[in-house]
């Protein structure tokens, strides 16, 4: 039986830690930052940890994990 593909996009923005869990970049940084308040700036700076939900779409399309 063939590999299994990995789903390129997906080994660009997401990272999988040691204990499993599924950590992705925030949405809404690129532009009309303007509008939007500094704390909510600066709360989107690091990575936030995906719902259960969404960790189990993306460890779908991550077959083997992420290479290290």
């Amino acid at each position: 039986m063939s590999k299994m593909k990995t789903t390129s996009s997906a080994k660009k923005r997401f990272k999988i830690t040691a204990t499993g869990k599924v950590k992705a970049g925030p949405g809404n940084k690129r532009h009309c930052l303007s509008a939007r308040s500094q704390k909510s700036k600066r709360q989107n700076r690091r990575m936030q940890v995906l719902e259960p939900q969404d960790a189990k779409t993306v460890k779908h399309w991550l077959p083997y994990g992420l290479p290290r």
